[in-house]
């Protein structure tokens, strides 16, 4: 499959405006799923872009970018690699072999985009002392610029050789290479997971992790058996704490009111 030249455009303006809406609104802009499923529509395959965009996301749960730390750009990622897995026909393996370096790539060119934004800081700073209010309005406007230029122009670049290189990469690429992509995509999702759990209170629900595990390795539930089950466990523990907080608050006050009752007879005792 081509990639057609309004693919290109569209998925240029797509990797332009998602990092902008990553720093605003974050509505699609923090997700690779749902990056990978536009991609995926814009390139006539969801299931496609879905699957890129679900496994790349595996990979960044628990990982966030703060202040001015730079992670691995998946988003970026998952654009190229749903892209160039339609046009190729060669699915989620080879996908997820060029959006980890892509998405590793991109923390180079993060931080050339924070560099080249403080230009745009330091005028509005001096728009500041000026009590210049639409300077100021306009020099943040234009701090976008750099960011945005930062994803639009590689994912330009890589679409457009994409097509005339495609062919080769394909031809050329070795066995023991395919192999170990192939082996790499299924363990950072792995990895992603990992790092979640170290921010969870897994040892105190360890029981539902395995409970949850037996489901979706032995039983072979699929995801959204194992979604449902997780549901209706945590709507149960929910109604038990909730009970448990009542039963307590009603112990509580039967206490106060005991203690309060032998505060009064002693109070009559000392009148008489």
């Amino acid at each position: 499959m081509h990639i057609a030249i309004w693919q290109i455009i569209v998925l240029t303006l797509l990797a332009g405006w998602m990092i902008i809406d990553q720093l605003t609104l974050a509505i699609i802009g923090n997700y690779p799923l749902l990056v990978g499923l536009v991609t995926g529509i814009i390139m006539g395959d969801y299931k496609t872009g879905l699957a890129v965009g679900g496994t790349l996301q595996l990979m960044v749960l628990g990982v966030g970018t703060y202040g001015g730390a730079s992670v691995p750009d998946f988003m970026t990622g998952s654009i190229i690699g749903t892209a160039f897995a339609v046009a190729s026909g060669k699915g989620l393996s080879f996908a997820i072999g060029l959006a980890v370096p892509v998405g590793l790539l991109m923390v180079q060119l993060d931080v050339l985009a924070r560099f080249t934004n403080t230009f745009f800081q330091h005028r509005v700073d001096k728009k500041i002392d000026e009590m210049d209010v639409k300077g100021v309005q306009r020099n943040i406007l234009y701090g976008a610029i750099p960011w945005s230029f930062s994803r639009a122009i590689p994912v330009l670049i890589m679409l457009t050789l994409g097509n005339s290189i495609i062919k080769v990469i394909l031809k050329d690429m070795p066995k023991w290479l395919t192999n170990g992509l192939s082996v790499a995509g299924g363990v950072l999702p792995v990895v992603g997971i990992a790092i979640l759990l170290r921010y969870l209170p897994t040892k105190q629900f360890v029981t539902y992790l395995i409970v949850g595990f037996v489901l979706a390795a032995y039983i072979k539930v699929p995801m959204l058996g194992v979604a449902l089950v997780g549901l209706a466990m945590a709507i149960a523990y929910y109604k038990n704490m909730e009970k448990l907080n009542e039963k307590n608050v009603v112990e509580t006050g039967n206490n106060v009111d005991t203690k309060s009752n032998e505060v009064d007879d002693d109070d009559e005792e000392y009148e008489d």
